[in-house]
């Protein structure tokens, strides 16, 4: 593999290689051309016969070994283009003593201009549509029963990490139920731009040395094998020269990211303790979360997800970078972009997946320490201030803070026995749950 050897010594050799999905795209549409290239006379039946079957095995996963080229390369992605190409041309020959040109036969009506870009949207819709999406639904799913079952519940909110008015359970889990709703709700606009793919355009967009049905054609057998809807847009050009589409994506990951790790943060305060933290909640752990403390438990699954976070955004900042490289017809940077994109959708889906079998289906309250905190909040003292004025109950806040009961501290301003059962009464029914 003439090529190979060559850009082994020119590309890096960091030991970053393509991720399976991405080789996976690039044999099926190795199988693709061939078998489009047969249907129009421009390849034998032999030769389209023994590239198909050796692009499948590809697709499947049986030659990754011999994929070797570094992410980090030429920005076009030539070097995985031909190191597939070759790969091919080597395999037949030895299987079936067919000379097969890498170039000539099988990149035939190709350019890795083309090829690459549309490879890399199709692993990106593949994981996403298959893997991420459901891997959200199911998250959401979760996120609805904890509200559900949380509801009532009461417990302290907090501002600023300070006593703030009381709130219910449910009300924490709800917004970000919302949150992840209303993200999820983004993508499938996105992937239809994903789904424009420039596979036909060959070099710089016009279909040069390809024959004139190869974009349409090829369309029809790669939705026939993966089901992807693939279609050409307005401009072949645009997804060789642009990566936004992809780059949008990011940008929705690591907006899921940022909701998981503020979600996590949550998780987090309110399990911790038991007896010195809050105390609110608590995720039946079945590891031990010390080496040296016996029966210490610790949030693992949640501190493991927030890490995969922020990898994903970190590989977000990475994209943002990599969409500013390239000129006029072409983007310089589709290995990159790909690696990371296919990198960032494992690393959510694993981690929704974990959070919400680990986390969300092992929550449980501490029902009446959470009452019992949310009674002793001076916050409390913004449902009486209207009656007993700002100033007033000032100090009565001051007071509860210095570990007077509420009762205590209004006694202490002069207010009369039944005015201060009229006003308990009132705070109580402004209790989420609760009800004379």
């Amino acid at each position: 593999m003439e090529y190979v050897e060559k850009a082994s010594q020119v590309f890096l050799e960091t030991g970053t290689k393509f991720p399976r999905s991405i080789i996976w795209a690039m044999g099926i549409i190795k199988f693709a051309a061939a078998k489009v290239n047969n249907k129009l006379g421009l390849l034998d039946d032999d030769k389209a016969n023994a590239i198909m079957e050796v692009s499948m095995d590809i697709a499947k996963g049986k030659y990754d070994d011999m994929i070797v080229v570094d992410v980090f390369q030429t920005g076009s992605g030539t070097g995985l283009n031909m190191n597939i190409n070759e790969v091919i041309s080597k395999i037949v020959g030895e299987r079936y003593k067919i000379k097969i040109h890498p170039n000539d036969h099988v990149n035939m009506g190709q350019s890795s201009n083309d090829i690459v870009p549309t490879a890399i949207r199709m692993a990106v819709l593949y994981e996403t549509q298959n893997k991420l999406v459901p891997a959200i639904k199911t998250f959401i799913g979760k996120l609805k029963e904890v509200s559900l079952s949380f509801k009532g519940i009461v417990k302290p909110g907090r501002t600023h990490l300070r006593d703030a008015l009381p709130i219910s359970m449910d009300m924490e889990f709800q917004a970000y139920l919302n949150s992840f709703s209303n993200t999820l709700n983004l993508i499938p606009q996105i992937l239809r731009n994903i789904s424009e793919v420039p596979i036909g355009g060959t070099a710089v967009g016009t279909g040069f040395n390809t024959h004139p049905d190869f974009p349409r054609k090829i369309l029809v057998e790669l939705n026939k094998i993966t089901g992807l809807d693939l279609t050409h847009g307005m401009e072949l050009s645009r997804g060789m020269r642009l990566i936004t589409d992809l780059t949008t994506l990011s940008g929705i990951l690591r907006v899921i990211s940022l909701d998981l790790i503020r979600l996590s943060q949550d998780i987090r305060l309110m399990y911790s303790g038991p007896l010195t933290g809050f105390g609110e909640i608590d995720i039946h752990q079945e590891l031990p979360g010390s080496s040296m403390m016996p029966g210490k438990k610790n949030p693992v699954t949640v501190e493991a997800v927030m890490q995969a976070a922020c990898q994903v955004i970190g590989l977000d900042y990475s994209n943002t970078l990599a969409s500013t490289l390239g000129e006029l017809e072409l983007a310089m940077s589709f290995p990159l972009i790909g690696h990371n994109l296919i990198l960032q959708l494992f690393l959510l889906t694993e981690a929704i997946n974990k959070f919400s079998h680990k986390v969300l289906d092992k929550i449980t309250v501490n029902k009446e320490h959470c009452k019992n905190l949310a009674l002793k909040s001076p916050a409390l003292v913004t449902v009486v201030a209207p009656i007993i004025g700002y100033d007033n109950a000032t100090k009565v806040a001051e007071r509860i803070t210095r570990g007077l009961t509420l009762e205590d501290a209004l006694k202490e301003i002069g207010l009369s026995e039944d005015k201060i059962r009229e006003l308990l009464d009132k705070i109580m029914k402004t209790l989420p749950g609760f009800h004379l």
